[in-house]
């Protein structure tokens, strides 16, 4: 079993940054890709970001080149830096940690970004 801790969410203004934190209870970076996903209301959770055990990055057209996201093994930790924020990024963010046939997620983190 694994357990995702999300943290970092919070308020900001349009064009504003913010750095989403994911902690995994024990070490999995080299089992398991991590994600960040989003659901923004009355919406379908979607991908944002993807690290898999290699390294490699992949994003969604929506977050190429605003968002990044990085890991840190001896901290077991995720993170996406979100810059040039935009209203329509408002959305609870959930960590994912995912191999064939298995998915963890946490309980999410509330990110609101005003106009």
């Amino acid at each position: 079993q694994v357990q995702l801790v999300e943290s970092g969410g919070g308020l900001v203004q349009a064009g504003g940054s913010l750095r989403l934190s994911c902690a995994a209870s024990r070490s999995i970076f080299g089992s398991y890709a991590m994600g960040w996903y989003r659901q923004a209301p009355g919406k379908q959770r979607e991908l944002v970001a993807v690290i898999t055990r290699g390294g490699s990055t992949n994003y969604a057209d929506s977050a190429r080149g605003r968002f990044t996201i990085s890991r840190d093994n001896a901290k077991n930790t995720v993170y996406l830096q979100m810059n040039s924020l935009k209203p329509e990024d408002t959305a609870v963010y959930y960590c994912n940690a995912a191999k064939v046939g298995i998915n963890y997620w946490g309980k999410g983190t509330l990110v609101t970004v005003s106009s």
